[in-house]
């Protein structure tokens, strides 16, 4: 599935979006802080929520990706995409094992607003990354079907099913790079946006509740990659970290709760505002 890696040209602009479920709202935000000064990518890399966001704004890579992907976010909590009773999640997980929701109204929402079907045809160089499971590596997408790569990014282990394609079977991408610097660098870009969905610079405490403990591991594997990867950046690269504009002290939503995604948006919008501007 994957095509030889085509490397950026010296010096370009790459955004790298992570990963991170409903809070990932905070990246439309930040693109469209990005794409009203100007400041357009050479290449996006993303991570699950990420993959979704990027392949967006990679086919269409002006403000008007933005208002796309609004109703994009609007439609994830209307379309019910993470919808079911509890009756109806635990009659999806008797009958799979596996997982809580099935693909079909994530895929539906995608075909409806990915203005392309191929990695060709898009107007920005973009790849995703998802974690095989045959191999137990990270695979990169850089050719073929972009909704099958995009859904194979986003498969969140537990709620959607694992992605086969050519016979492997692909989890979210979050499991083995969840923000992806290294991919940029590795690529050769020279000057790094990265758009994640907040959380990375908050302290972590040991878990006091059961449902802590895989959040709390997850955010050690997230947080390490990442700091190794801005640990060894090569000389010359710049890596502009944008923020969430979350409170200090936020929770973490839970993944079906899309009440807060416009204030979101908005929050990440003018807290990258003032960071491009020069105020922080």
């Amino acid at each position: 599935m994957s095509s030889p890696e085509v490397p950026a040209e010296p010096g370009s602009t790459a955004f790298v979006l992570g990963g991170g479920g409903v809070l990932g709202a905070a990246e439309v935000g930040m693109l469209q802080a990005l794409l009203e000064r100007g400041i357009r990518p050479d290449l996006v890399v993303g991570t699950s929520v990420g993959a979704i966001n990027g392949a967006l704004v990679a086919a269409d890579p002006t403000p008007g990706a933005v208002d796309r992907l609004r109703r994009v976010w609007q439609e994830l909590g209307s379309r019910g995409v993470f919808a079911g009773s509890v009756l109806a999640r635990a009659r999806t997980l008797a009958r799979t094992r596996t997982h809580l929701h099935p693909r079909e109204p994530l895929r539906d929402l995608l075909t409806a607003h990915l203005p392309v079907r191929t990695f060709a045809e898009l107007r920005v160089p973009f790849q995703c990354v998802a974690a095989s499971i045959e191999r137990a590596a990270e695979h990169w997408f850089t050719e073929g079907s972009l909704l099958d790569a995009v859904l194979a990014s986003s498969a969140v282990p537990g709620l959607l099913p694992p992605v086969e394609l050519d016979g492997e079977h692909y989890l979210d991408g979050g499991l083995v790079h969840s923000i992806p610097v290294g991919r940029a660098v590795a690529l050769g870009a020279g000057t790094i946006y990265v758009l994640h969905v907040g959380r990375i610079d908050r302290p972590l405490r040991p878990p006091t509740r059961p449902w802590d403990v895989g959040f709390v591991a997850f955010e050690i594997a997230r947080r390490h990659r990442f700091a190794a990867d801005l640990a060894a950046l090569p000389p010359g690269v710049t890596v502009h970290v944008l923020p969430s504009g979350d409170p200090v002290g936020a929770g973490t939503l839970r993944y079906r709760d899309f009440s807060g995604v416009a204030d979101r948006i908005e929050r990440a919008y003018a807290a990258s505002c003032e960071h491009l501007d020069g105020g922080a």
